[in-house]
């Protein structure tokens, strides 16, 4: 299993050097999550995000007749959070789940502050993650209303390299909008056209 650092994406995409790095997060709140338990929870107000230096996350919400529906894996070096819930500090819609034994930082509003205040290029560079994430969830609702299910899942699949052999097919089928049944067929047919799964 990979592990990266918070300290070690710091230092990988700032100017700053280790040292300024690990002075600015020597308080930093860090979290062991065991397999199955959780980080957020619908209900709950999220007042942080989380960056998953070891293991996996799913973020999830489950309709009133009680299916899931996957909105995104975290696996090491990504992300996660409900921002609608994190910054109008409104009760969150969703669910964020270990799916492995993971480690996390958790990251608040302030010190993402203090990183920008130590390094004006920092600012730059989260503030094009944000729209970077806006463009991947622009692009994920594109595909969930007009692709096929092979589109959709050849799009995970560079997306998400590594994740087909860590989680079962239904929470694939779950992210993907689609039945474990259709995902079957999907991989089926890819299969036959000699496509390497």
């Amino acid at each position: 299993m990979n592990h990266f650092p918070f300290s070690t994406y710091l230092t990988t995409n700032t100017g700053l050097e280790a040292e300024a790095v690990n002075d600015i997060i020597a308080n930093q709140k860090k979290q062991h999550v065991e397999k199955g338990k959780f980080l957020l929870r619908e209900g709950e107000i999220c007042s942080q995000s989380f960056y998953v230096e070891k293991g996996l996350l799913r973020y999830y919400s489950i309709d009133n007749k009680g299916k899931e529906h996957i909105i995104q894996f975290a696996p090491e070096g990504w992300f996660v959070g409900d921002r609608e819930s994190q910054f109008f500090n409104r009760p969150s819609q969703f669910f964020i789940q270990a799916l492995e034994d993971s480690d996390v930082a958790m990251i608040d509003e302030q010190l993402i502050c203090t990183i920008s205040n130590a390094d004006e290029a920092f600012g730059l560079f989260t503030n094009h993650l944000l729209h970077n994430h806006i463009r991947q969830l622009q692009h994920r609702i594109n595909m969930l209303l007009g692709a096929t299910a092979e589109e959709r899942y050849l799009d995970f699949i560079k997306i998400y390299p590594d994740i087909l052999l860590r989680v079962p097919q239904i929470l694939v089928a779950s992210y993907l909008g689609i039945t474990p049944e259709s995902l079957s067929r999907v991989r089926k047919d890819l299969a036959a056209k000699n496509f390497k799964i």
